[in-house]
């Protein structure tokens, strides 16, 4: 059972880290787009605008689920200690599965941004 959730983490870890990778090439991929944007002038539109939009989002969805990961640890203490296995809270499982969540809808965010722009652009 252990081996399974360690394993579990290490891949969704993994897949959050793969997708984060392709964060420069999104970039790369947007720059033109946002460029020529910015020639035309006036407010934020089109792809800058989707750009703002889904990085202020995700931030927002990331810190709600690390809050929420925090507590759901936090609810667990009791019964952890009671039942004899070391708190997650003092153990470091806490802070790591934060990070998971909080890191999540950004990694989401990027790999359908890379998907969007691959088909957009034609790579």
């Amino acid at each position: 059972m252990k081996n399974r959730r360690l394993a579990r983490a290490s891949r969704q870890s993994g897949a959050i880290a793969g997708n984060l990778m392709l964060a420069p090439m999104v970039m790369a991929m947007r720059l033109p787009m946002m460029a020529t944007e910015a020639r035309k002038g006036g407010p934020l539109h089109g792809e800058s605008l989707a750009a703002v939009t889904e990085k202020t989002t995700a931030m927002a969805e990331g810190m709600v689920a690390a809050q929420i990961s925090c507590f759901q640890s936090a609810l667990q203490f009791w019964p952890e200690v009671l039942s004899g296995r070391t708190p997650s809270v003092l153990n470091g499982v806490a802070a790591q599965k934060s990070v998971a969540a909080a890191l999540k809808p950004a990694s989401k965010r990027v790999r359908a941004n890379f998907r969007r722009l691959a088909t957009k652009s034609g790579t």
